[in-house]
């Protein structure tokens, strides 16, 4: 086989000598190669780095978003009812941490300073809820979810299936005690109420009035401002080079907001303190609280007190452990509302003005049943 060797100093931009091969081989790829690395050279190496760190930020977006998508309303709503897609022991493992939470602990988290919008990355590394006590950190999970899936709320339904079912029991054994008419009917309108009413409904009305306040005004402005950092960032390198690599470079940062799942997560995390003191603690305690006489009274408003108080504290510490909120302290402010019932409840007592709750919520679901 003969060759063709160019003349030297020859130029040819379309062929060159095959290095023993042969042939002829195109340089227009080797051209391409480093007019686009003499473009990247004009570039500051700072902005080099950013851009590769967006192209890295770009495609862990991209796979954190597939992840996300792949749970869905509807998704959840089929595994609550298939108990083999449930982590039943996960479930019942946040619940106990959620039920450390002692009146001592809400005094001296509100007394240290709560709301400034902490995240993970500080020195209480087990996050603001995993400071409730117990070893399972609920803001923990949370904070990986975001990580892992893309999204804050819980994707397994078994913490509500759970309190569902502890709603049955309570409703049951409510009907029972009350003997009002037949206990079948009693129990089926009584968990209606429960369930259906203060539950679910309530539950999320609450989670959409605190996601909206939360999204609303209590995102951190620097949340923001990152993003527009570097989208400035972004056109800066845009405008150095005209690299196509450059030109699809993405912000590292978007603006976070809350789920209107992760609310209604809150909203249960909540109701598990508040269930335990007034379908459980207050059960037991039927005959003190029913009776006539200013100690029933006083036991009872406490008891309410107690219970509305510590949903309050754990709604907010469900807004507090997001590392994108801050003043989530606002959360705490109904704590006067409920301060404010019981002192004027207690005040107007001895004049004919103050009411007993657990008779009222008594005479409100069962009617003339007695004990």
């Amino acid at each position: 086989m003969s060759t063709t060797t160019l003349p030297p100093g020859s130029s040819d931009p379309q062929i060159q000598s095959g290095s023993g091969s042969g042939g002829y081989v195109s340089n227009s790829n080797n051209n391409s190669t480093n007019n686009t690395n003499r473009r990247r050279n004009n570039v500051p190496n700072y902005l080099q780095g950013n851009t590769i760190n967006s192209r890295h930020s770009q495609s862990h977006s991209h796979h954190s978003h597939s992840s996300s998508s792949l749970w869905t309303p509807a998704l959840y709503c089929s595994r609550l009812i298939d108990v083999s897609q449930m982590d039943i022991q996960s479930a019942l493992d946040q619940m106990r941490s959620l039920l450390t939470v002692g009146v001592g602990g809400i005094i001296s988290s509100i007394c240290s300073g709560s709301g400034s919008g902490n995240s993970f990355s500080n020195s209480n590394s087990g996050g603001l809820i995993g400071n409730m006590g117990g070893n399972y950190s609920i803001g923990k999970l949370a904070y990986y979810r975001k990580q892992t899936k893309n999204h804050w709320a819980r994707d397994d339904p078994a913490f509500v299936a759970i309190q569902i079912g502890m709603l049955l029991v309570a409703s049951m054994a409510h009907a029972i005690a009350f003997k009002s008419g037949s206990i079948l009917s009693t129990t089926i309108k009584f968990a209606f109420h429960s369930i259906v009413i203060n539950y679910l409904l309530i539950g999320a009305v609450v989670a959409t009035v605190t996601r909206y306040i939360a999204n609303t005004h209590l995102i951190q402005a620097s949340s923001s401002s990152s993003s527009t950092t570097n989208a400035s960032t972004s056109t800066s390198t845009s405008s150095l080079s005209s690299s196509p690599t450059s030109q699809n470079t993405s912000t590292m940062h978007v603006r976070q907001s809350v789920e209107w799942m992760y609310a209604f997560d809150v909203h249960c995390n909540a109701f598990l303190p508040f269930f335990t003191i007034l379908y459980i603690v207050q059960f037991f305690l039927l005959p003190l609280v029913l009776a006539p006489g200013f100690f029933p009274f006083l036991a009872s408003n406490t008891i309410y007190s107690l219970a509305f108080g510590h949903y309050i504290y754990v709604t907010h510490l469900g807004y507090r452990v997001l590392p994108f909120l801050h003043r989530t302290e606002v959360f705490l402010v109904p704590v006067c509302g409920v301060v404010f019932v019981f002192l004027l409840n207690w005040i107007g007592y001895p004049f004919g003005f103050g009411w007993n709750a657990s008779r009222i919520m008594a005479h409100l679901y069962f009617g003339d049943g007695t004990i």
